[in-house]
């Protein structure tokens, strides 16, 4: 049925107040009662909105037209009833993409009569009736059709303009969560899993992304109070941020932590900002605004300043108006009204926040004029005085060697020179017969050649290719890999496999010269392979082993194993070097202040310059600016050092802010740093603690894992409570190895935590870029480094400090491997315990195809487990492309079996 509203007197509200310079011409369109969440027609020519007038007792569904604004004198349209007139309905909107139906959430069918109130006694919170379901109709309101029924609060729908697909709240699964169907109900799919309220979901005109309001409470009595709330159909929107995600829910991101009321967000044309309803900078709890912010988390801005309320805004198609209620030109207290503008499109202004600052030292330092801030690029000099720049600014005092800067060499090439041979019984071999390793010391070596197995002594495993054999000062000859039989542990092939493990050991022994033939004994039944590769002679940041390294052809080592052979190897290898600064920055202890020790805030500053060997965009040679990896540590780190110095006592003992280089080499400067310390610091071994920021600029779902967790036996109770003070979910685990610069610190003794938000498809490739980085999240991870260093430099007793062993390495395969396709996520599984968390999955993989997941945890493939990703990656390399497997993971606490058919290996991920 339709009917009429009551006339609405024939006035028009006045124009823009002070400072609301966006809008103009800004128009009445209703008045009288409560009226809200106006919403357009595709053609612009229309609104639909809820009100709550007479004769009806709650809301109910208008349609109105929008006349030509900036005409006075001209009688308001008059709005027309489109829903039933029973029950309460909310959140209308028009259907897309034509626009000639419109959907709405009622109770009607529920009771005819108004749900109840909800219950003030527990405050000011939201009623959540379980009646309401969600229906598509005529724009008359006339041949309803109900596309939800559930019993549960279905509501809070709305419309994808590129292929009518509806995203909407629901409380069917328990919880108040986001799902999205198709246009007829159908396909029916939950975008949203986190305790807490997420609802008033939009889409971005291209559909590609949606924002919504979300309430994330703390676990325990806030967590559980939320949930005593909802079960009696009841919420508190006291706190709620903005969130924006994939429109499948992935990569979401929580981009305001502004701990207020904020609602009602609506994306802007562009789709990359936001205008959206907050008491944010209010005196009063009752008085909302309608504000701005990028999906980053930046530029926010205040856009309208009228007393009272002023919500729910929404562009026109076309982006030239904006609809939004308003207490504005009221009538009467309590009157909330329709008004239309004209939107006057301008740069933001702005107060700049922590985010803000934040990406424009991003933006800096990943801009392509930084030449990917690789080793001898004059980029990343340039990256280093920025830092410094910077941290001058801040009133941070110079503490490297040369006033900011701590000198090193970075050694970025190996070459085989002129000269280089290997003569094998007097018969010189052919250049592509033999490789020297990486790791090998430049000499001449003549003598009897002694074949030594593997090159392995393991007493544990009765192993010894040594036994009865002097090889003092002779040419040892060793195969390369492990055998097919005997070593079953996954950790001992890795160990044994190792070729500078072979070659430590030969040296161990007394040889003057490591030969490794590239020629493993099969296991029975097995087929040698083809000829294999040799290694890539790259830098290795280990050093030399010591002695003369080369490995030689399966073809000419074959017949070496029997007696009776001499070699004369001579090496004549250069290491082109350049140099390197790491940026060393302190906030000295404050006068009369005394802590425990001194504490390291450090984040790596070089990326991998055009590519290279270690991208993994092997053909790209773009600048790889590194966004995430590590401008995000960077960036990090500078804000975190302005909220240190802004803080009216200085800490309890120094605070070293370290801006690393060379961590793509091999840790190179954390590595120096440790091992010459400045002067006024002593012994790194003296240090309360080192924190490192490596990739932190993609925060998702809030959750920020901590690594490190285990160094010290204190970080349960300290890590957690400052997390919440930051407004972080954290993960805390794992010791303090890994492949970034806490690595040397916590070799040294020194307890440590590195802050990560994952991996992800872009690291090491060229498309690692700023666009992609999530700013609010970036600044909020720096004021909880901010506050971790604060609170170490401030203890006055010791962490306790508690030693892993070292991980092994990842030894030589027998194999080139296989590959599944997955993404890990080398944060390890929520909670700890074994495993590979599969952070993605790539389409078409045979991970894909075989049905693994994102969050997934793998814990078994072939029959082996998976205890970590060194495991993962060694039983992929033992694995062959086209061979099927049993993958064991857990989803969501049940462990679940897939038959997967394995992939080639390639360069990118697992």
């Amino acid at each position: 049925m339709s009917a009429e509203a009551p006339p609405a007197p024939a006035s028009v509200a006045p124009g823009s107040l002070g400072g609301e310079s966006h809008l103009a011409n800004i128009t009445q369109l209703t008045f009288g009662g409560e009226n809200a969440e106006a919403y357009w027609s595709p053609d612009g020519e229309e609104l639909i909105f809820q009100s709550s007038r007479p004769p009806y007792e709650c809301d109910q569904i208008f349609r109105i037209a929008v006349p030509e604004l900036g005409v006075g004198g001209v009688a308001p349209p008059e709005a027309t009833l489109v829903s039933t007139g029973e029950g309460r309905t909310t959140c209308a909107y028009f259907a897309y993409p034509d626009g000639e139906r419109i959907l709405y959430s009622s109770t009607d069918l529920g009771d005819a009569a108004c749900p109840p109130p909800p219950d003030r006694s527990r405050g000011y919170v939201w009623p959540i009736y379980d009646t309401y379901d969600i229906f598509l109709a005529w724009p008359d309101g006339s041949e309803r059709v109900r596309l939800t029924d559930h019993p549960a609060y279905d509501a809070e729908a709305t419309v994808c303009p590129v292929d009518g697909s509806i995203v909407f709240t629901s409380t069917r699964d328990g919880d108040l969560d986001l799902y999205r169907m198709d246009f007829d109900g159908k396909n029916v799919q939950r975008l949203t899993h986190a305790p807490g309220y997420d609802g008033g979901a939009f889409f971005s005109p291209d559909c590609s992304q949606i924002v919504w309001r979300a309430s994330r409470p703390q676990e325990g009595n806030e967590l559980d109070e939320y949930r005593d709330l909802l079960e009696k159909g009841l919420v508190r929107p006291g706190r709620l941020d903005l969130w924006v995600a994939d429109a499948d829910g992935e990569n979401a991101r929580r981009i305001t932590y502004l701990e207020t009321g904020s609602f009602a967000p609506y994306f802007h044309p562009d789709g990359d900002r936001v205008l959206f309803s907050t008491n944010y900078g209010s005196e009063s709890p009752r008085e909302f605004e309608i504000w701005a912010v990028d999906v980053q988390g930046t530029r926010l801005e205040r856009i309208t300043r009228s007393p009272g309320f002023d919500g729910f805004p929404m562009f026109s198609p076309d982006g030239r108006r904006l609809a939004f209620a308003s207490n504005r030109n009221q009538g009467a207290p309590g009157e909330t009204n329709v008004f239309v503008a004209d939107w006057r499109d301008f740069e933001p202004v702005f107060e700049p926040r922590a985010a803000d600052r934040w990406l424009d030292d991003v933006s800096w330092l990943a801009d392509d004029e930084r030449e990917g801030r690789g080793i001898g690029t004059q980029g990343l000099e340039a990256s280093g005085r920025y830092i410094a720049g910077r941290l001058a600014s801040l009133g941070v005092q110079p503490a490297g060697e040369d006033g900011w800067f701590q000198p090193f060499e970075v050694e970025v090439e190996v070459a085989v020179e002129e000269g280089t041979s290997l003569i094998l019984n007097g018969v010189s071999l052919a250049d592509d017969a033999f490789r020297p390793l990486p790791f090998a010391t430049s000499g001449s070596v003549t003598g009897e050649v002694i074949a030594a197995g593997y090159g392995i002594t393991a007493e544990d495993l009765a192993i010894d290719d040594y036994a009865g054999l002097d090889v003092a000062g002779k040419v040892v000859l060793v195969r390369r890999f492990v055998p097919a039989e005997g070593i079953e542990n996954d950790a001992d092939q890795r160990r044994y496999s190792d070729l500078r493990y072979k070659a430590w050991n030969a040296r161990e022994h007394g040889a003057a010269a490591l030969l490794i033939v590239d020629l493993p004994e099969p296991a029975d039944g097995e087929e040698m392979p083809e000829e294999a590769s040799f290694p890539v002679l790259r830098v290795d940041s280990k050093g030399d082993a010591g002695l003369p390294v080369a490995m030689i052809s399966r073809a000419v080592g074959a017949g070496l194993f029997s007696g009776g052979h001499r070699a004369q190897l001579e090496l004549r290898l250069t290491r082109r070097t350049e140099e390197a600064f790491n940026v060393v920055g302190k906030i000295p202890a404050g006068e009369g202040r005394s802590g425990a020790g001194a504490v390291v805030l450090g984040a790596h500053y070089d990326h991998l310059g055009f590519g290279g060997s270690s991208s993994l965009s092997p053909d790209s040679s773009e600048p790889h600016n590194g966004a995430d990896d590590n401008a995000s540590g960077v960036a990090s780190l500078l804000e975190a050092a302005r909220q240190l110095m802004e803080r009216p006592e200085g800490p309890g003992g120094d605070i070293y802010l370290v801006a690393f280089s060379a961590e793509e080499s091999g840790l190179l400067g954390s590595t120096h740093f440790t091992r010459q310390p400045p002067a006024d610091l002593g012994s790194v071994e003296d240090l309360v603690a080192m924190v490192n920021m490596d990739m932190v600029g993609r925060l998702r779902n809030n959750l920020l894992a901590v690594l490190g967790g285990e160094s010290a036996a204190e970080w349960g109770e300290l890590v957690p409570a400052l997390c919440a003070e930051a407004l972080l979910e954290c993960t805390l685990g794992g010791d303090g190895y890994g492949p970034s610069d806490q690595t040397p610190f916590y070799a040294a003794g020194v307890p440590v935590l590195h802050l990560f938000t994952g991996t992800h498809n872009d690291y090491h490739k060229d498309t690692d870029d700023t666009p992609l980085l999530n700013a609010a999240g970036g600044a909020q991870i720096a004021s909880l480094a901010a506050g971790l260093a604060a609170q170490l430099a401030d203890r006055t007793e010791p962490l306790s400090y508690q030693q892993r062993p070292r991980p092994l390495p990842a030894g030589d395969s027998r194999s080139s491997g296989a590959s599944l396709g997955t993404i890990p996520d080398y944060a390890g599984p929520p909670g700890g315990g074994p495993g590979v968390l599969l952070a993605g999955v790539r389409p078409g993989s045979a991970a894909d195809r075989g049905g693994l997941q994102r969050g997934d945890v793998l814990v078994s493939l072939g029959g082996r487990a998976v205890a970590d990703i060194y495991d993962f990656v060694y039983i992929l390399r033992d694995a062959k492309p086209g061979e099927t497997a049993t993958a064991v993971v857990v989803r969501e606490g049940e462990r679940l079996e897939f038959e997967i058919t394995y992939g080639r290996s390639g360069r990118m991920t697992p």
